[in-house]
Order: C-alpha cells, then structure tokens, then sequence
C-alpha cells in the first residue's frame, strides 16, 4: 500500500512537530487497511477527530455561527460520494463513503445529508468546536438579521481570494483587518494505491467566516479530490480558486499524459500559481505507486507509507 496524506496548506502551523505526529498516525492506521478506500478513510478519520487540523473538530465557523463539514471520497474505477454543508458531523468522510456505496447519486447537502449520516450508522449531534475556535469566534461580532447582513459582514471578515492574509475590507469593531487564522486552509485528505486499486479522500470544515450554507471545493469532484486508473489526487487551500481551477482533476489529467506522481503535483501547482492568487496544495499517487507533493502556501505537512 502506498499511501500519502496532508494536513493542509496555510501558515505554518504553532506546533508542527504534534500536528506530525498525528499525520503520522493517521497513515500508520490507514496503512493497517487492505485497500485504498478503507485506508484513505480510515487515515482522514483520525485527523476528523484532532481539532488542530480544519475537518471535523477544530473546523472553521460560518456567519451563523454554524460548523458545517464537507468531504468527498473517489476510486479508479470511477465510484464517487461527497457530503456537504453538514453541522454536527465529524466524520464527514464517512458520509461521504456511504453516499458513494450506498446511494446511486454523486452527492447530498445540508440536513438531509445529516439525516442520511445517522441513518447509515455515522454519529451526528456532536459539538465540533474547540477551544481555539471559541476563542477565535468569541473575538468578533456576528451578524444578526436577514442575509444581506451576513452578506455585508462576510464581505468585511472573509479573507478574500485576492488576499490570502486574511487582509480583507477591515474588522468594523476596530478598524484592523481581521488576523489570518493558521488554521483557515488546513483542509486533511489522503490518496492511497494498492495494485491497481487507488482512491482519494478529503476532508475540511471549510473557511473561516464564510456565508452561511458555503460549500468550498472539497466535496467537488475534481476540485478538491479526484482518481482515476492513472492515479488520484487530494487539494488543499484557497477552495473558491481550487474549485474554479480544477485542481485534483488537473494533476490526474496531468498523471493521464505521461507525469509521474511528483512532476504531476509540481506542474499542477505551478499551473494554478499562474493562473490564481490562492494558496493551495496537494498530494498526489500514481499507478506505478509513485507519490508527489506540492504547495505554494507557507507550509504543508505531509506523512507517507509504503507498504511495498
């Protein structure tokens, strides 16, 4: 099993020798697995459940006050599930998961996704914040009323694509620009190979002050996450411009013509560094086993294993 998973792509992180060892942890465990979908699942679960990572517990807040998660799963052969806008889920993946095996549709949203979560045994109801984010969102004033105020006040906190520091139109209260939240784009996924077997996971409680209802790239196929026979790949970052760029299905595509894992993840990123202001991120598996990584973002924390 060749199995390579990351944390996300953002401002290096506070403590990056802990946040390693939970990536390594999550690939040992998903390395126990015996194909690559129960391996990159099982892998993207323990990183669901640590809250310096942004999926699960510890994911960002949107305008409502809301935690709501995301992910998408895919394997060669082309089966696919995505789940979004879920509150009180922390295994996103798992959804995910079920709506690929379970269901003959490519995605469910909102309550009704959470609904189907409890129905196929995933655990919903659950507190997912974390004491950074109470503190984080404890330092603003959230809007109130109809949705052009959310509106209004998203234009004001959301760190806009244009500028990823989280240097936006300026916090209302002081006249500062809202500070960047290392954890903003620390999105988790995994891509994993065994045989002729591949697969691709992510996982993400999306962006800081979003709009209410949001959904980012990491429950679109072929933004966030894509595989095919040549391989699969899992973004991370900037989701407005992963998913305007196509990032995942970029790097297979690139994996389709010729690219080995790691010239597939450069070229990919070097790509969308041209073509976007973003930051973004992402690991890569070939169908030789290969793996590669790229970023343009300060940091990106990876862990591998090879079981071959």
């Amino acid at each position: 099993m060749q199995l390579l998973a990351h944390g996300g792509a953002g401002s290096p992180p506070e403590e990056p020798a802990e946040r390693q060892a939970v990536l390594d942890e999550a690939v040992a465990r998903g390395a126990e697995e015996s194909d690559p979908v129960a391996a990159v699942c099982a892998t993207v679960r323990v990183l669901e459940v640590d809250p310096s990572f942004n999926a699960g517990v510890g994911s960002a807040v949107q305008s409502d006050g809301m935690i709501r998660t995301d992910a998408g799963v895919m394997t060669a052969d082309g089966e696919v599930g995505a789940a979004g806008a879920m509150p009180e889920v922390c295994h996103a993946v798992e959804v995910a998961r079920a709506v690929m095996t379970e269901t003959p549709h490519v995605m469910l949203a909102g309550e009704r996704a959470v609904a189907f979560a409890h129905a196929v045994g995933v655990e919903t109801g659950l507190d997912l914040w974390a004491d950074r984010t109470r503190e984080r969102w404890g330092d603003r004033e959230p809007p109130t009323g109809d949705p052009e105020a959310h509106l209004q006040w998203v234009r004001e906190h959301f760190a806009s694509d244009e500028n990823e520091s989280g240097d936006a139109e300026g916090d209302e209260a002081g006249g500062q620009p809202p500070r960047a939240d290392p954890h903003d784009h620390d999105t988790v996924g995994a891509v994993a190979r065994e045989g002729e077997e591949i697969a691709a996971a992510t996982s993400t409680g999306g962006r800081w002050f979003a709009l209410a209802g949001r959904v980012g790239d990491v429950p679109q196929v072929g933004a966030g996450f894509y595989a095919s026979e040549a391989g699969a790949a899992s973004a991370t970052g900037a989701g407005e411009d992963i998913a305007r760029e196509g990032l995942a299905r970029r790097a297979v595509g690139l994996l389709e013509r010729g690219a080995d894992a790691e010239a597939a993840a450069r070229l990919a990123i070097e790509e969308f560094d041209d073509a976007a202001q973003g930051d973004a991120g992402i690991v890569v598996v070939d169908d030789d086993g290969g793996t590669g990584e790229a970023y343009n973002s300060p940091a990106m924390q990876t862990a591998r294993a090879d079981g071959t």
